[in-house]
C-alpha cells in the first residue's frame, strides 16, 4: 500500500499501479510523467458534472442538487464580494471555480488509491500563475498601463514625484512583490498538501496498531485541506482588490 522514494514515503494510487504493471513500455512512462495531470483532468470532470446535473433542469423550485450548488455560489460570491465589493460579482466565477478545484484536489488523495495532485509543486505554479497573469491583465485593463505603473510607484504626487529615486525605488519593490505573490501561492499550497500526504503515509505504515491515529491524521488533513483551498482564494482575492481602482471597491 505505501511505496518509498527519495523525497517521502507515498500511498500508492492506481496511476502509479498501472505504469509499474506496464514498466518497460512506452505508455508506463507517460503515465509517470503526467500523472498529476490525470488526476487534475479527473477533478475537472467531476467538477464539469456536478455543474451540468445541477443546471440541466434548474426550476424555481429547486431540487437537492440545485439548492446545494446555489448555496455553495452564493457562499463564494458573498465571501468574494465582501472583499472586493459590488465589483467583486464579476470575479467570482475565477475565484469560486479555483476554490471549487483546489479544495477536490486537496481532499482527492484521502480515497484509497487516488492522489492529490497538489502535492506537486507543478500543479500548485500553474494555478499561481494563472492567478497572476489574471491579475495582472486586470491591473492593465482596469488603471491602463501608465495608470499601473503610477500605482506601482506608489502615486507619487507633489515634491515625491519629483524626487526620481523614491517612486523608482517603490517601483522595483512593488516589482519584486509582484512576482513573490505567485511563488508563495505555488509553495504554501504545495508544501501542506505534500506535508499532509506524508503524514498519511507514514501513519499508515504503523499498521492495525496505528489505526487510531490514522484517522485522527485524516481528520486533520480534512480540515487542512479546506483551509489551505480558502487561504489560497482568500490572498488571491486580496491580491485583487490592490490591483482594481478604489472606486471599484466602494
Amino acid at each position: 500500500m505505501i511505496e518509498t522514494n527519495s523525497a517521502q514515503p507515498e500511498l500508492k494510487n492506481f496511476v502509479g499501479i498501472l505504469a509499474e504493471k506496464l514498466e518497460g513500455t512506452p505508455f508506463a512512462h507517460l503515465l509517470h510523467i503526467y500523472e498529476n495531470i490525470i488526476y487534475s483532468l479527473i477533478i475537472v470532470a467531476i467538477i464539469s458534472l456536478l455543474a451540468y446535473f445541477a443546471s440541466r433542469k434548474s426550476s424555481m423550485i429547486p431540487g437537492r442538487l440545485q439548492l446545494f450548488m446555489e448555496m455553495v455560489v452564493g457562499g463564494l460570491d458573498d465571501f468574494v464580494c465582501g472583499i472586493l465589493g459590488p465589483a467583486g460579482k464579476r470575479f467570482t466565477p475565477f475565484i469560486g471555480t479555483l476554490f471549487l478545484y483546489i479544495l477536490f484536489m486537496n481532499l482527492f488523495g484521502l480515497i484509497p488509491f487516488l492522489k492529490s495532485s497538489t502535492s506537486s509543486l507543478s500543479t500548485t505554479a500553474a494555478l499561481a500563475i494563472c492567478v497572476f497573469l489574471y491579475i495582472q491583465y486586470t491591473a492593465i485593463k482596469e488603471n491602463g498601463f501608465l495608470g499601473y505603473i503610477d500605482h506601482l510607484m506608489g502615486n507619487p504626487r507633489g515634491i515625491i514625484a519629483f524626487t526620481v529615486f523614491i517612486p523608482v525605488l517603490l517601483l522595483f519593490i512593488h516589482i519584486i512583490s509582484e512576482l513573490v505573490k505567485p511563488l508563495s501561492l505555488a509553495l504554501r499550497l504545495r508544501s501542506n498538501i505534500w506535508a499532509e500526504d506524508m503524514l498519511l503515509a507514514v501513519s499508515a505504515q504503523m499498521g492495525i496498531g496505528g489505526v487510531p491515529l490514522l484517522l485522527f491524521n485524516m481528520l486533520l488533513v480534512i480540515l487542512s485541506g479546506i483551509m489551505q483551498a480558502v487561504v489560497f482564494s482568500l490572498l488571491s482575492t486580496v491580491y485583487f482588490a490592490l490591483v482594481l481602482p478604489h472606486h471599484e471597491k466602494a
